[in-house]
């Protein structure tokens, strides 16, 4: 396990709003549970691991165009939500 840093809470923050985000929007939420392999059951028991928020900010990136409205519903940059899977997937 790598260790923490003050900023891995933001990350994951980050991830877990670009998550609920995601579902938000029935249509995205559906494709990516499709494209992803995970199930509702996984997003409700593993919503907080690395590993799925890597996958749904993956998601994201891979469709510009949901990368984009994601990150305006939250206020932030694609750049932003890009830095947090890196940040994570290290």
């Amino acid at each position: 396990m790598k260790p923490t840093s003050p900023n891995d809470g933001d990350v994951i923050a980050v991830a877990l709003q670009a998550l609920a985000v995601s579902l938000g929007d029935d249509a995205r939420a559906s494709r990516l549970l499709a494209l992803t392999g995970l199930s509702p059951d996984d997003l409700r028991q593993r919503a907080a691991e690395p590993d799925v928020l890597v996958a749904v900010l993956r998601f994201l990136e891979d469709h510009e165009p949901d990368l984009i409205a994601v990150a305006t519903e939250m206020g932030r940059t694609p750049q932003e939500l890009v830095a947090a899977r890196n940040a994570l997937d290290a």
